[in-house]
């Protein structure tokens, strides 16, 4: 866990996801698509990602641990918390308070 919440803090955006995951893909697009350069950790890469899929799993309450995405340090959730807040018009200030975006 402690991990999870190391690699989370070191930038603006940090998505936990999966090179096969086709959620994973539209979450990390829409953050491309509105100029953020996200840090990705693809689980099924990482060395220590079948750890790092469960610490996720505790920290949402849930399954599937990704996408999970955390903005300034701070978990945001899964793909539908995240379209959730775009849809509202939540995502954009939150991307500005944490740095990712400046305009």
């Amino acid at each position: 866990m402690e991990d999870v919440r190391r690699l989370a803090a070191k930038s603006a955006v940090v998505i936990f996801s999966s090179s096969t995951c086709c959620m994973c893909h539209a979450v990390k697009r829409l953050f491309r698509d509105l100029g953020v350069n996200p840090t990705i950790y693809e689980l099924n890469e990482e060395p220590s990602g079948r750890e790092m899929e469960g610490a996720l799993v505790e920290l949402l309450g849930h399954g599937p641990a990704v996408p999970t995405v955390f903005i300034g340090g701070r978990l945001v959730g899964p793909t539908d918390r995240v379209m959730s807040l775009h849809l509202n018009g939540s995502l954009v200030p939150l991307l500005k308070a944490a740095g990712a975006l400046w305009l």
